[in-house]
């Protein structure tokens, strides 16, 4: 399989990147859900680490890959009504912000929280806010109301390549697969 992009399918780069975020979203809600339902303390403090650090690589690898997108353009949308085109265009636009705004949000609210962000320990990052309790509680809100949205859209996403791959029988599905050429 090419590196790059096809007319016919993604290539392995933006397949691999597509698949991370994928895989790497899955482990960052359970780690909140874990993180929720501990008490105070240093396992909650460790898991909320790593569910800082699992946000930032999903950060990194976002901006990655609207990078990617830039250069190496993706295969064009196939045949459809023009209202689907529109909507697919919207829940990816909408998909790619929230990979964008659900870490800066996390980011921001630790911040407020006055609690430092670190990459798995390597690289503490810079604070983007100043510590306010009010301003950490308006993050926690929006932070978590982009993750009700975040998981709308991706269930709206996978039911529509779905449709797609066993209504419509386009063989959207088989332009994201690894395995399939």
């Amino acid at each position: 399989m090419p590196a790059r992009n096809t007319p016919e399918r993604y290539g392995y780069i933006a397949q691999a990147m597509h698949w991370s975020i994928v895989g790497l979203l899955i482990v960052q809600f359970t780690l909140a859900i874990i993180a929720e339902d501990l008490p105070k303390g240093l396992d909650k403090l460790m898991t909320l680490a790593r569910h800082k650090s699992v946000g930032i690589t999903i950060l990194s690898l976002a901006i990655l890959r609207l990078a990617w997108r830039f250069v190496d353009r993706p295969p064009p949308l196939p045949p459809m009504m023009r209202w689907q085109a529109v909507v697919a265009r919207f829940s990816h636009t909408a998909l790619y912000t929230l990979l964008f705004a659900m870490p800066l949000t996390g980011w921001m609210m630790s911040s407020a929280s006055n609690y430092p962000v670190s990459w798995f320990g390597f690289v503490q990052l810079p604070d983007l806010v100043a510590p306010d309790p009010a301003l950490k509680e308006a993050l926690l809100e929006i932070h978590h109301g982009f993750s009700k949205v975040l998981i709308a859209l991706a269930g709206l996403h996978v039911a529509a390549v779905l449709k797609h791959q066993f209504l419509d029988r386009d063989g959207l599905l088989f332009r994201m697969l690894p395995w399939r050429r």
